[in-house]
C-alpha cells in the first residue's frame, strides 16, 4: 500500500538558523514552489518527489529532554554519498554528532531546534 516517501516535516522556532543548518550545512535548495499558507517555512527537494519541510511554529515539545544519541529519538534517515565530507562539514559548523552504535556507516546528529536526523552512507 505504501510506495514512497513523499517528506519530513521539522517545525522550527528560528527559521533563519534553521536554513543555515540544511542550506548552509548540509547543501540543500528551497524549493520556490511552497505556496503562501498561515505560517511562514521552506520546502527543500532532497530527490525526486521527495522533501524536508520547515514550518515556523512554536515548539510543542519545548522543554522535553530528548535522549543524547539521535538513534534513541524520533529521527528521519537519509543516505548521503559521503560520510566523511559530511562530518567535515558538520565539524567545521561546531555541529555534535555521533557515530551509528551498530557500525553501520552512519551518523546522528540534530539541527538547531533538536530535531534528530540520521545519515547513512549509500555505497551502492
Amino acid at each position: 500500500m505504501i510506495n514512497g516517501f513523499h517528506h519530513a516535516t521539522f517545525i522550527t522556532c528560528n527559521l533563519t538558523r534553521a536554513r543555515d543548518f540544511y542550506e548552509c550545512v548540509l547543501g540543500l535548495y528551497p524549493d520556490s514552489s511552497r505556496p503562501n499558507m498561515s505560517f511562514d517555512g521552506v520546502w527543500y527537494d532532497i530527490a525526486p518527489r521527495q522533501q524536508i519541510h520547515l514550518m515556523l511554529l512554536p515548539n510543542p515539545e519545548e522543554g522535553v529532554v530528548r535522549p543524547a544519541h539521535g538513534g534513541r529519538d524520533r529521527h528521519v534517515a537519509l543516505s548521503v554519498s559521503s560520510l566523511m565530507t559530511l562530518i567535515q562539514k558538520l565539524e567545521q559548523a561546531g555541529i555534535s554528532y555521533s557515530l551509528s552504535q551498530s557500525g553501520r556507516r552512519a551518523l546522528f546528529c540534530r539541527d538547531p531546534d533538536e530535531n534528530a536526523l540520521e545519515f547513512i552512507e549509500d555505497v551502492a
